[in-house]
């Protein structure tokens, strides 16, 4: 008796979940970066600017850095520390990558003092 020349097919042939590639463009990533932060804030001081992030992905690894602005006085570190947290917690829920660093720099900080010097002088 002859064996079913589709039998050994069916054996060796790859899921198609199995075959081909994801890749995520670094941008991509950024942007998930970048509103994962600004999520991560209390609030986004008036005047100021969103936080912007920019990624480096290597494989499945991601790291990133966000620019951001704060209201003053605020919890610099514990806001930072935030912000680590949930971009890191995003980018791995949303991008499927591990996020070994997120550097947090603080651009500028608005002083809501200051803010209102400068409205009492438009006046």
């Amino acid at each position: 008796m002859a064996a079913d020349p589709t039998a050994h097919r069916a054996t060796t042939e790859i899921a198609a979940a199995e075959r081909g590639a994801t890749t995520i463009a670094d941008r991509v990533v950024a942007k998930i970066a970048a509103r994962a932060a600004r999520e991560a804030l209390t609030r986004v001081p008036e005047g100021g600017s969103a936080p912007q992030a920019t990624v480096t992905v290597h494989h499945d690894h991601a790291r990133v850095r966000v620019a951001l602005e704060l209201d003053y006085p605020c919890d610099i570190g514990g806001q930072c520390r935030a912000v680590r947290r949930h971009v890191a917690e995003r980018v791995e829920a949303l991008a499927g990558m591990a996020v070994p660093e997120v550097h947090v720099q603080v651009e500028r900080l608005h002083s809501v003092h200051t803010r209102r010097e400068a409205q009492g002088r438009l006046r």
